[in-house]
């Protein structure tokens, strides 16, 4: 009887394991797909029944994993900056000099400007929370975490470390540096004869050049440079 009860237990906990395995596909296919009407059609136009069908899923399926377009646009977002967190940080602690961090960090934005897919989600992101400001509350704190998450939020814990200090930055310098980011992504999808992935590297470094070197006299209290 004890062992059957144990047989019992064991079945039980794989067919959990097993049902977890599949919710989490799930939730990431739905995200993919999100990504990709998103991108494709806007937030606003997008539809709930093409982010599903799109995935080879229900509505119903949706509705198990968000609660709304707003929920799977923050999801997105979340993904991509638990993803790139994970990806960086150990990068950035391993180099020894300020201006090797500010390299590899300049390097990575770079490579994130060259992503279509985000700088168009980055874009929707914000065009939205523009327009809606003040729609509902709601609306009004998602406003918020958008304007924090739309602008490469990890930076805030990024470009400390870049200067080896632990404080986050500060959001003023997040969204300026975003904004660049943003910018010159933008001009070179538009315009990639005129603006070359490499001005967009090299501006990108000498944004972050400066912001460091800020951080570093207020991390110092002086005036002294890099």
């Amino acid at each position: 009887m004890a062992d059957s009860k144990i047989v019992a237990e064991h079945a039980e906990t794989r067919a959990t394991i097993r049902k977890q395995k599949r919710a989490l596909l799930t939730r990431h296919e739905l995200l993919r797909s999100a990504r990709e009407i998103f991108a494709r059609d806007g937030f606003e136009h997008a539809r709930l029944e093409d982010i599903a069908s799109n995935a080879g899923k229900t509505r119903g399926a949706f509705y198990d994993n968000f609660k709304d377009k707003e929920d799977v646009f923050c999801a997105i977002f979340e993904e991509n900056i638990d993803r790139e967190m994970a990806e960086l940080e150990p990068v950035l602690l391993a180099l020894p000099t300020v201006a090797q961090r500010i390299e590899a960090l300049g390097n990575y934005l770079s490579e994130l400007s060259r992503d279509q897919e985000r700088l168009l989600l980055s874009l929707e992101f914000k065009l939205y929370a523009i327009r809606h400001p003040t729609k509902r509350k709601r609306l009004a704190d998602l406003h918020n975490v958008m304007l924090l998450r739309s602008s490469i939020p990890e930076l805030t814990q990024l470009l400390p470390q870049v200067i080896g200090q632990q404080d986050n930055a500060s959001l003023a310098d997040c969204l300026a540096l975003g904004g660049v980011m943003d910018g010159l992504a933008l001009n070179h999808l538009f315009n990639p004869e005129t603006v070359k992935q490499e001005q967009v590297e090299r501006f990108l470094k000498l944004c972050l050049q400066e912001t460091t070197q800020t951080l570093h006299m207020q991390k110092n209290g002086n005036g002294a440079c890099l």
